[in-house]
């Protein structure tokens, strides 16, 4: 069997668990839910345990017809047999596509149709939902159901006690995984990673853990069609680390849980940093034990961050930042204590990782980058996709010389810190960054729990807010803390529950905007 160490030349999902549990086969990983694909599992499972459930679920999907190369498409309902799933389908040499449990109906079936007939791994909500009626039949080799059977389908329950098989090591440099990018722009791309890509994506994340001397218990609240959650896995199985895997953000739920278990680092989205930050006062202090707190999906607030960190009765907490994207990876990172959080300027997503990743300003009108005149940020990463699943062309416009442009906007300090303003799809003129304005005015006001501006109906900008238990915004609060920007419109409030997001529980800024003017055009109807 292939060892998965740092010196490898690729990353193979299928063989993580089975190599961690030969070291720490006792260890556990704790869920706060059930698991559809198996019932009986319970909510505490050891390494042992999970590499043997990977290993059956691997014959159980060869028994179902499923071979090397084949693309097998898992949309099913949120939960961590996702990863189980694609680890087995991993095993025996297929490509696991990693479909989020919130994508629309039809854009699941759009991208099934992209795939060209791909096998489905799916559930029975599923089938009852969002796909009554859908023409699965057409579109996929054969449909399989995680946790139950219905006509047509087969039942991965039903093929309990399939012969095991060896697993399957294919190229380096062959596709080894699909997951797909946000959809904040419309219909996701499936983005294309091998083997030795992912592996380029855990070299930095592993380094980060092993400047960490303790062992401690990670907590993940991390989407599970994102690449970053295999590469948790990869890097905390082998280090032995107890995991604390997580569907539900609720403060309370994850208030009892972390109190019960302590752990010392904590993973998760921006977002959901953002509604834990309640907790820092919360009578069961479950934040108390946390050394580190880390989040790679998008920019964080630094009013979140020091919240979090004085929620810690550690010595010395840490926050790290990390920026990347679904392409390459990690991208370039940097950590924040007490002392330098709350001062921070969000907009600075940190410094490149020695050795793996690079990035250069490109200006868009000839003139020099700065923060008043920001370019496009292009990046070299070992860790970047092979493409986009059917979609050459448009991957290969953002390849320039070997450089990757991800159409994100910003610039380099003097102390070679990347600062990162805007998306140039999100940009909106004469506002120099949207973003900065959303960590300055949440930094000012406590009562706010989320704010992103968006064009209006008219491109001017127009603030979206949410705030704590629903509460009308207070006017003059308000006016006070956004003087500085004379050209905002009056502000939108809404539930945080009507904001579309994405998996990673980024808001959706074109389709939040969308929104806004469809409003104005029926209030003008």
């Amino acid at each position: 069997m292939l060892p998965v160490r740092a010196s490898d030349k690729g990353l193979y999902m299928g063989l993580v668990a089975e190599r961690a549990a030969a070291d720490h086969g006792d260890q556990l990983i704790i869920l706060d839910h059930d698991l559809d694909l198996l019932p009986d599992a319970g909510r505490r499972m050891t390494f042992a345990e999970l590499a043997e459930h990977i290993d059956d679920m691997a014959a159980r999907l060869y028994a179902a017809g499923i071979r090397r190369s084949d693309h097998v498409a898992i949309h099913k309902s949120n939960g961590f047999d996702i990863n189980i799933l694609s680890s087995a389908v991993s095993r025996i040499g297929a490509v696991p596509v990693q479909l989020s449990p919130y994508l629309d109906a039809d854009s699941v079936l759009a991208l099934l149709r992209r795939l060209g007939g791909p096998y489905l791994i799916t559930d029975t909500a599923k089938l009852d939902g969002a796909f009554a009626g859908a023409p699965l039949d057409e579109l996929t080799a054969a449909v399989l159901v995680a946790d139950g059977a219905r006509p047509g389908t087969v039942s991965i329950a039903g093929l309990a006690g399939a012969p095991r098989q060896q697993p399957v090591v294919p190229h380096p440099d062959l596709p080894a995984l699909m997951t797909h990018t946000s959809g904040t722009t419309g219909l996701p791309k499936l983005v294309v990673h091998s083997a030795r890509t992912l592996h380029g994506r855990y070299r930095p994340q592993a380094k980060l853990f092993d400047m960490i001397r303790e062992t401690e218990t990670v907590a993940l609240h991390v989407s599970y069609v994102h690449s970053r959650m295999p590469l948790a896995l990869a890097v905390l199985l082998p280090r032995g680390n107890r995991m604390v895997v997580m569907n539900d953000a609720d403060p309370e739920k994850a208030a009892a849980l972390w109190a019960e278990t302590r752990p010392g680092f904590i993973e998760s989205h921006p977002n959901s940093f953002m509604e834990w930050e309640v907790l820092a006062e919360h009578p069961l202090k479950p934040l108390a034990n946390v050394k580190y707190f880390s989040t790679t999906f998008d920019a964080i607030h630094p009013s979140t961050m020091d919240k979090l960190l004085h929620a810690s009765e550690r010595s010395s907490p840490l926050f790290y930042q990390i920026y990347g994207q679904s392409e390459t990876g990690p991208l370039v990172g940097r950590g924040f204590n007490r002392a330098t959080a709350h001062g921070a300027d969000g907009r600075c997503q940190g410094y490149a990782f020695p050795g793996d990743t690079k990035f250069k300003l490109v200006s868009r009108n000839g003139q020099p980058v700065t923060r008043e005149n920001p370019g496009y940020i292009d990046v070299q990463a070992a860790g970047r996709c092979l493409g986009y699943f059917g979609e050459r062309e448009r991957y290969d416009t953002q390849v320039h010389g070997g450089w990757w442009r991800g159409m994100d906007l910003g610039y380099r300090t003097e102390e070679g810190c990347l600062h990162l303003l805007d998306r140039e799809v999100d940009a909106i003129p004469g506002i120099a960054s949207t973003l900065e304005i959303e960590d300055t005015v949440l930094g000012r006001l406590g009562e706010l729990t989320e704010l992103v501006v968006v064009p209006g109906p008219d491109q001017e900008p127009v603030p979206v807010l949410c705030t704590r238990d629903d509460l009308p915004l207070d006017r003059t609060r308000w006016r006070a803390a956004t003087t500085e920007w004379p050209t905002l419109a009056e502000p939108v409030q809404m539930k945080l529950a009507e904001l579309p997001r994405t998996a990673t529980m980024k808001v959706q800024r074109i389709e939040l905007a969308a929104r806004l003017r469809r409003r104005a055009a029926e209030r003008a109807s």
